[in-house]
């Protein structure tokens, strides 16, 4: 019996939307060579990240295994699957094979941050293959929300294995090639041990709509409006964004792409060939000199994101235009869960200024680039693998694709982030568990999720902080009073006394009271002062702030 193993590690994704990280291994039993599919990221929010600029998954066991690493494979040029790849690249090394218009994103991505484009591979569709290692892997082309999205083939000593990537059963997707099922049945016709398979609308239950149903429907929207139209939807939908741009176009309107994600996608789109007939744009200098009845914008910012178009737009001005009293925005995208805030905002501010917003409340105006329940068993019928391993959903979405597959007389998996499967006989087994978590980009550093920096954040956010400054002369006797500085507190608490006073004098009393050896130990004393502030606060504001304590001895 071989002493070698084929492993299946999720890092991200698994459990959660966003942060997507696959790994698969083949060797002995921690001498696996290894492969990398996605490496993206999540957004932050001000609730539970503020301040940071974007999330990976916590990849610090690849990291410490990085000369096993063979080759990072990316399916599509979706932020939560490209977007880390150069902020990590650093740490892996290894070079990073993505179709055509995604290999573009990439690359734009390693300029950057400085890294050589080069390491970025194109790689052809299905039936070429690339050799890493003791795997083939293949691109299967899929249809989805972005172009030449692609499932992986990956060929390995203990059988195939279908990585099928964000994934829709579209036949006619506008842009892009539309799903294949005699191709992915011909993939299949000589067995597949696993189907690595999304999740995302595991519990919608009516078959999935073509991308192309929604474009009469826009069109008659844009025909029928009387003002100026706007139009938002994600930057990376380049088949919607054409859509939309072709329904101004036939209602006589002369089109504006806003946002420079918008733009750089259908640049990328259009460099690498995929798309050829986009309607003529105009600048949006050259739209201030259109009547308002014949503009259409296009604009990011779908999901409420503050700096984007929309919320500009919604705010006052974007680049000299400005929506008014009778214009029509369309939100021709689905809000991602955790972002309706934002969008609302928007949405109201909108209405303040008289202009009627369309949501995709209706069904009419946006479809989903991923899988429903029906398309899912489809797909588990077509591939009919040994075992099914639900990736890409929160936990629910695993564990209901789980029993979806046990249904239909297939074994299951739920693995999450962390969980290393070995996939080697017929049936699947936990080896490890690998420790994940997240890792967040703060400015221009990365930080740890557990190194307490945006825990600390958030406790000064929701109760202030106080800095304590207290100064003792050669003999440890305090040098004048200590003073207090404040930030996010109000000036006066429950006494209506001075907050700052308040504390000061509490402090005060302290340090006249205080024996010698408490004035002589730098940490007795900090804790003593800090729980002085923290109680007063307490009983002035009914909340106890973050303290900072600064103690000067005078040598």
């Amino acid at each position: 019996m071989s002493s070698e193993r084929l492993i299946y590690l999720p890092l991200g994704g698994a459990g959660e939307i966003g942060m997507n990280a696959y790994v698969y291994g083949y060797g002995k039993p921690g001498q696996e060579r290894l492969i990398l599919v996605d490496l993206g990221v999540a957004f932050p929010d001000m609730d539970t990240s503020p301040g940071v600029d974007l999330i990976f998954a916590d990849i610090t066991w690849l990291k410490e295994r990085a000369d096993q690493l063979e080759a990072i494979f990316v399916t599509h040029a979706h932020e939560d699957h490209v977007g880390a790849v150069a902020h990590c690249y650093a740490d892996l090394g290894a070079p990073i094979y993505a179709r055509a218009f995604t290999s573009n994103i990439a690359r734009r991505k390693m300029e950057d941050q400085g890294h050589p484009t080069e390491a970025v591979r194109t790689a052809s569709a299905w039936p070429e293959q690339i050799k890493a290692g003791p795997f083939q892997v293949g691109f299967l082309p899929v249809s989805h929300s972005i172009p030449e999205s692609a499932g992986l083939v990956i060929e390995t000593p203990a059988g195939r294995i279908v990585h099928s990537g964000d994934f829709k059963l579209d036949a006619d997707p506008i842009v892009g090639e539309a799903f294949d099922p005699d191709l992915w049945s011909e993939v299949a016709k000589h067995g597949v041990k696993a189907l690595v398979c999304d999740s995302t609308n595991v519990f919608s239950t009516h078959p999935g709509r073509s991308e192309s149903d929604v474009g009469p429907e826009i069109t008659k929207l844009v025909q029928d409006a009387t003002g100026m139209v706007v139009a938002t939807t994600f930057a990376s939908n380049v088949a919607r964004v054409k859509t939309l741009a072709e329904a101004g176009h036939r209602a006589g309107r002369s089109v504006v792409l806003l946002g420079r994600a918008m733009r750089r996608m259908i640049e990328a789109a259009s460099e690498t060939g995929i798309l050829t007939d986009f309607p003529r744009v105009i600048s949006a200098e050259e739209a201030a000199d259109i009547p308002r009845q014949n503009l259409m914008l296009i604009v990011t910012g779908s999901q409420g994101e503050r700096r984007a178009a929309s919320a500009q737009l919604a705010r006052g001005k974007y680049r000299g235009l400005e929506v008014k009293e009778g214009d029509l925005f369309l939100f021709s995208s689905k809000t991602i869960p955790g972002n309706e805030k934002g969008v609302i905002r928007i949405i109201n501010q909108l209405s303040e200024k008289g202009v009627d917003v369309v949501d995709d409340s209706s069904g009419l105006y946006h479809v989903s680039g991923h899988a429903n329940r029906p398309d899912l068993e489809k797909v588990h019928a077509l591939i009919d693998p040994q075992m099914v391993i639900p990736m890409h959903g929160e936990h629910r979405h695993l564990r209901e694709h789980a029993k979806l597959a046990e249904a239909g007389g297939r074994t299951g998996v739920l693995a999450v982030n962390g969980t290393m499967l070995d996939l080697t006989g017929n049936a699947p087994t936990v080896v490890d568990y690998v420790e994940t978590g997240r890792t967040y980009l703060d400015g221009t550093v990365k930080i740890g999720a557990l190194d307490g920096v945006v825990r600390d954040r958030i406790r000064m956010a929701l109760n202030g902080h106080v800095t304590v400054t207290v100064i003792l002369d050669e003999e440890d006797e305090p040098l004048g009073e200590p003073w207090c500085d404040t930030i996010g507190l109000p000036e006066t608490g429950s006494s209506n006394a001075g907050l700052v006073e308040v504390f000061e004098e509490d402090l005060n009393q302290f340090l006249m009271r205080a024996d010698g050896k408490t004035l002589r130990d730098d940490d007795k004393l900090e804790e003593a002062l800090r729980r002085i502030v923290r109680q007063s606060s307490k009983v002035e504001l009914g909340k106890k702030p973050e303290v900072t304590v600064v103690i000067s001895r005078m040598r």
